[in-house]
């Protein structure tokens, strides 16, 4: 007999490119990952999404059209986070021919998004592994907004689009070390002030509710604050940098 799906899911989600399919995948390439279990022979491999944010999983799961279970998922270097999975041959697959192979932290190469798409896969892969904070500097607020990957040919790849996108200069790739997840290697790009208002832009403009809220008021509480006038001084913004290790490529 065949298998027999017991839960629902649009398992050709991932065959055509449209803003959701495009953001979905974003996320999954920063927080999701197929696992193998060598045990089921029929059917081994599970698409994992996991996330501190369960309201967010539940976003991707009605975009999934899924009815897919997410569970309470204990352990690692957050107290609590949520997992969805799903286990369905089609789904699976679609995603391995796209780029996100099993052990996908040591495999992850460059990932072929459509520049009509892009500006989704963007948001969903900053709402996985991107950070965006206000700061000050010698008194002067700055904003701050980055990506960070363990896969370099995946960050290079993504930063030359990316740029390309803003019609900026493309950024530095710094190598620093993620204590949290035992000392693993990774790989970040930076944007600020201005290139950050222009990756919000490129990021928003026409994005559809597939966003993570907290990191978009972020964005917004900067746009509506009072600017000042200030002289760029000699200092060096980019706080902790000295501490990592720039890559040439």
């Amino acid at each position: 007999m065949g298998n027999v799906f017991t839960k629902a899911i649009n398992a050709h989600f991932f065959k055509t490119w449209n803003p959701e399919m495009s953001y979905v995948l974003g996320y999954i390439t920063a927080d999701g990952c197929i696992s193998a279990d060598k045990k089921r022979k029929n059917n081994p491999l599970t698409l994992n999404i996991t996330s501190v944010e369960k309201k967010h999983l539940h976003r991707i799961r009605k975009a999934l059209n899924s009815t897919h279970k997410i569970s309470k998922k204990s352990g690692g270097y957050s107290n609590v986070a949520y997992q969805f999975q799903a286990r369905n041959p089609i789904i699976t697959q679609d995603l391995i021919k796209l780029g996100i192979l099993p052990r996908k932290s040591h495999n992850l190469g460059p990932i072929e998004v459509p520049n009509k798409y892009f500006p989704d896969f963007v948001r969903g892969f900053f709402d996985g592994d991107g950070t965006v904070y206000i700061y000050k500097v010698n008194g002067t607020r700055q904003i701050k907004a980055g990506f960070v990957s363990s896969s370099l040919p995946f960050i290079t790849r993504f930063n030359q689009q990316l740029c390309k996108n803003l019609n900026i200069s493309t950024k530095s790739i710094h190598r620093v070390v993620d204590k949290r997840k035992n000392r693993m290697i990774q790989y970040d790009i930076c944007f600020y002030i201005d290139d950050c208002e222009k990756l919000a832009n490129f990021m928003y403009e026409n994005s559809s509710t597939l966003f993570l809220p907290r990191k978009y008021r972020i964005f917004k509480k900067w746009k509506l604050m009072k600017r000042r006038h200030y002289i760029k001084q000699n200092y060096p913004s980019k706080i902790g940098w000295r501490l990592n290790e720039r890559i040439t490529v």
